[in-house]
């Protein structure tokens, strides 16, 4: 089992905090950071764009990122969400281990 970080931005830090919960609540994260009021810029559909946004960091595993990707694809606002893992390839060993013991896929079981 692989853990990883998860990056996504959200519009609001209320849809974070929603976001946040429903996937800690199905254990597919084991933690939620939202960092308010980060300043984005980026190119959309031909356009620059600069925008508040909040950033939220997951603590999870690989082996739920594709139903931790659909439940935030099915409740996020933007039509093409950020959501960006990166591995994780050292850290406390009590930490990790509660991250796994945490995450897991409720339809894999």
């Amino acid at each position: 089992m692989a853990e990883i970080v998860v990056l996504v931005t959200v519009g609001s830090e209320e849809e974070g905090t929603i976001l946040g919960k429903l996937l800690v609540e199905r254990n597919l994260v084991a933690c939620v950071n939202i960092l308010p009021r980060i300043r984005s810029i980026f190119k959309w559909e031909g356009c620059v764009s600069i925008e508040q946004e909040c950033l939220l960091i997951l603590k999870s595993t690989s082996e739920v990122f594709t139903a931790l990707e659909i439940l935030i694809k099915a409740h996020h606002c933007y039509d093409v969400p950020e959501i960006i893992a990166l591995p994780i390839i050292a850290g406390s060993a009590d930490y990790l281990s509660w991250v796994r013991s945490i995450t897991h896929d409720a339809n894999m079981e």
